[in-house]
């Protein structure tokens, strides 16, 4: 009677320290599982995430070349005379910059900085695109030739570049989104050593540089 007591007793002992055991490494198997849950949930999320990265940085780069394309389109429509007579060039440099280049014959008087009645016309046309367009910047360039002194040739750019300047903000274009440079007579486009040269090197350029919303 005496040993069935004392193996009844082990056999509950043994059964107390077996559960505690068992419910132990059912946690531990939880955890696990719970850990490689977690990791595969993370990497799926991270490479969610760069796949969205990407996607949004592809969609961003057609955007602006959506944008760059359809501002070239219009300005080549709204400028088409000009560009058939020779008085202005339309230019795609890259996907985010367009480069117009105005001949100083058509747009100014010799030596002068005052824009010449008969181009403002076309001014007003390259002022209804810009504002269409406003989230592009626009860097105006004035140049000439060699006649005269390095000094008065680099002030003459300077001025032309803000009579056009001072054209298009008074037509609506914000001034905040104009730079104006001069570039005197260091820029050329042909030699100076023939007057067909120098109506060349005589211009003003418009930069229309593009930017992201």
């Amino acid at each position: 009677m005496k040993q069935i007591t004392i193996l009844m007793l082990l056999a509950s002992l043994a059964a107390c320290q077996t559960a505690p055991t068992r419910e132990k490494a059912e946690q531990h198997d939880k955890a696990i599982i719970g850990a490689v849950a977690g990791a595969v949930a993370g990497a799926l999320i991270d490479k969610d995430k760069r796949a969205r990265g990407a996607l949004i940085g592809a969609a961003a780069g057609g955007g602006i070349g959506y944008y760059m394309d359809s501002q070239e389109r219009d300005f080549m429509a709204a400028l088409d005379e000009e560009t058939r007579r020779g008085e202005l060039e339309v230019e795609r440099v890259r996907e985010d910059l367009l480069k117009m280049t105005l001949t100083s014959e058509a747009s100014f008087d010799f030596n002068q900085s005052h824009i010449k009645p008969a181009f403002k016309p076309s001014l007003d046309k390259l002022a209804t695109v810009m504002n269409k367009y406003n989230r592009s910047e626009i860097t105006i360039i004035g140049h000439t030739d060699s006649i005269g002194s390095n000094a008065y040739n680099q002030g003459l750019s300077e001025a032309r570049a803000r009579s056009v300047k001072d054209y298009l903000f008074g037509r609506g274009v914000a001034a905040s989104r104009i730079t104006t440079v001069g570039r005197g007579e260091s820029q050329p486009r042909d030699t100076n050593a023939t007057e067909a040269g120098r109506q060349l090197n005589r211009r003003v350029e418009i930069l229309i540089q593009g930017n992201q919303p």
